[in-house]
């Protein structure tokens, strides 16, 4: 299994009517999360622990709620919020 990165539940519930400007943004930096737990979850599908928080992360014009399950090798956002 390959990481990746989902809108969760769907994409037009996530971002529907947000600027495209602001969607680039929290894909790139999702895209960048994902390459981060790749790396410290070497081999995810196994991972035994308990799983890590959610968290947020700043865009450029807003920020988004994500949470990573490393047994699924995948970043879920749940929320974007333009400022």
């Amino acid at each position: 299994m390959t990481w990746r990165w989902e809108y969760d539940p769907a994409e037009d519930h996530v971002v529907g009517g947000s600027p495209p400007a602001l969607v680039a943004e929290v894909e790139k930096q999702a895209d960048e999360l994902v390459r981060a737990a790749a790396a410290f979850y070497l081999d995810g599908a196994s991972y035994q622990e308990a799983g890590p928080k959610g968290n947020v992360a700043h865009v450029p014009g807003g920020f988004f709620l994500y949470l990573i399950v490393p047994r699924h090798e995948c970043l879920y956002i749940h929320q974007v919020t333009y400022l």
